[in-house]
């Protein structure tokens, strides 16, 4: 069984500013801000929400199908995704143009600042889901294109593909109306609390509420190191956080968690199990630095 993962494939260059944000920028002058972060390390990683839920998965034991794009510098990026034996064939290499890139700051805190390059993302619509394909049976539509999340979601709903949205960071991309559209479009919606507050606030609405639409089997809003609540039909089960062996970079660990969400699901899982493996994996990824460098042991691999 497949798993489709729908959204961005993108290289991160990840930086760390050793100082806090907050000890840097003025509230009463963001009108007129212009501050400079002296950032002392700096790595290139492997990214992209649909390439850190892949890899993820993969090493759960379960069979991604990334559907994204890649630009005329992502031939490594496209071996490494063979390497791990994933179905590449939904990949689109658009040459004319780079593949995405995001640019991090993290300072002590593990808040961050991020600029973001969409490249060939803003081409992921012009592929369209595979309905014909009896192996998918789940799916996600994560950050990706505008036009690309708009039509992924209508065409798994189309096809009554069961999936999960999750806007992320692209969720001011859209307002209130195309919002409520997607939410009656999914079977699972998932987002962080801030994330969770702002979709919320645009369609009018509560986390309760939303979760009581009859298409919805339920919202997961996660917490960070506080866990995850899960909202089915109204109710809120609180799922505890995992202790992190060290905390070294928050970068992936949604989409860490999202991965191990999907693995769950695809096993017939209770969403509460679900969420706990991904809080359990969120604590060994936000151990290691970039988004497909953490490893899972093989104890926790067999109880999955």
């Amino acid at each position: 069984m497949s798993v489709l993962i729908c959204g961005s494939l993108a290289f991160d260059t990840i930086t760390n500013f050793h100082g806090r944000f907050a000890q840097q920028i003025m509230p009463d002058k963001v009108h007129m801000l212009n501050v400079s972060f002296l950032v002392p390390t700096l790595r290139r990683e492997y990214g992209g929400c649909a390439g850190n839920i892949a890899y993820t998965l993969h090493l759960l034991g379960g069979e991604p199908l990334v559907k994204g794009a890649i630009g005329n510098d992502g031939g490594d990026y496209m071996a490494r995704l063979k390497g791990w034996g994933v179905d590449t064939s939904l990949v689109l290499n658009a040459q004319e143009t780079y593949t995405a890139q995001c640019m991090i700051i993290t300072d002590e805190d593990n808040n961050q600042i991020t600029a973001f390059h969409p490249g060939a993302m803003m081409l992921a619509h012009t592929t369209r889901v595979p309905v014909e394909r009896k192996d998918i049976t789940l799916a996600i539509v994560a950050p990706d294109g505008r036009e690309a999340m708009l039509g992924h979601c209508q065409q798994l709903a189309d096809a009554k593909i069961p999936f999960i949205f999750d806007p992320g960071q692209n969720l001011p991309l859209f307002d209130g109306a195309e919002l409520q559209r997607f939410t009656e479009q999914a079977t699972w919606v998932a987002v962080n609390d801030y994330e969770g507050a702002m979709l919320t606030e645009r369609i009018g609405t509560t986390i309760e509420a939303l979760s009581r639409q009859p298409n919805l089997k339920g919202v997961i809003v996660t917490l960070g190191a506080e866990g995850c609540e899960v909202w089915v039909n109204g109710t809120r089960t609180h799922v505890p956080g995992v202790a992190a062996e060290a905390v070294v970079d928050p970068t992936g660990c949604g989409d860490a968690f999202r991965g191990a969400l999907l693995h769950g699901l695809s096993q017939g899982w209770s969403l509460e199990r679900c969420v706990a493996l991904g809080n359990k994996v969120g604590a060994l990824k936000i151990a290691q630095r970039g988004g497909q460098n953490h490893a899972i042991p093989a104890d926790l691999i067999a109880a999955a």
